[in-house]
């Protein structure tokens, strides 16, 4: 069912080979968007696109490198010749507690969660301003407001992300451009689905509505923050955790 009509609209999502990203991109298809999926995982992404046919176009990409970051973009104008929607999805974790923690873990994480939404960013804002018009949607977590034990690199990346949020869209909202955050809880995705009963039982009792949440649960909400029908939204937080944290 098509909920709003995205006709015309263009749209790169990184992180695309994971669980998230590859319903982001299939429901941004089925709403008429055309979109570019990039990640590190060719197979995943070529596969993905296989799936969702010729408005689909494809960009490996490690976004721990800005001259692999440029040719993503560059590729993507390319192939669309500009971007409506970006989804900031990519993300990696590399846990451990605080006094453990290594230099190199906390800097892969923020380089890989924070800097590269950055990097993006600054390559893909100004032809936004030009055009007037654009829809910017990063994806946060529940722990970037929670804090979260044995987290602390991932968490203040994720908390990076909604004050980026905040600030950016008080620049550029006069320009018709949108800036917002989702931030998820528990998620089936491949990594959900590595913990132990123990580990999954805990979590099910800390959320009220009893159930880890979808992909799917996620992408009505891109959906609506991608369309022209969310425009007078800017700057918020959207907490998709089946009551996990209520602000």
């Amino acid at each position: 069912m098509i909920l709003f009509d995205l006709e015309g609209k263009k749209a790169l999502i990184t992180g695309a080979s994971g669980g998230i990203g590859k319903e982001i991109a299939k429901v941004l298809i089925e709403h008429n968007a055309e979109v570019c999926i990039s990640g590190r995982n060719h197979e995943e992404l070529n596969a993905l696109k296989k799936s969702l046919g010729e408005k689909c176009y494809v960009v490996a990409c490690d976004l721990s490198k800005k001259d692999e970051i440029s040719e993503l973009i560059k590729k993507t104008d390319e192939f669309m010749g500009h971007i409506d929607i970006l989804i900031n999805n990519a993300g990696i974790t590399k846990d451990n507690i605080f006094l453990r923690m290594s230099e190199k873990e906390w800097e892969d994480v923020l380089n890989i969660n924070l800097n590269s939404t950055f990097n993006i960013l600054k390559l893909i804002t100004k032809g936004m301003v030009k055009r007037k018009y654009g829809r910017i949607i990063n994806i946060s977590s529940v722990v970037g407001v929670t804090g979260g034990a044995g987290q602390v690199n991932y968490s203040a990346s994720k908390a990076g992300l909604i004050g980026l949020t905040k600030s950016l869209s008080q620049e550029i909202a006069t320009r018709n451009i949108t800036v917002n955050c989702i931030a998820p809880g528990f998620i089936e995705t491949p990594m959900t689905e590595k913990l132990d009963d123990k580990r999954k039982d805990a979590i099910l009792n800390s959320i009220p509505m009893n159930r880890i949440g979808t992909p799917k649960d996620l992408s009505s909400a891109i959906i609506f923050l991608a369309s022209q029908e969310s425009s007078y939204i800017t700057g918020q937080t959207l907490h998709i955790n089946g009551g996990l944290y209520m602000n």
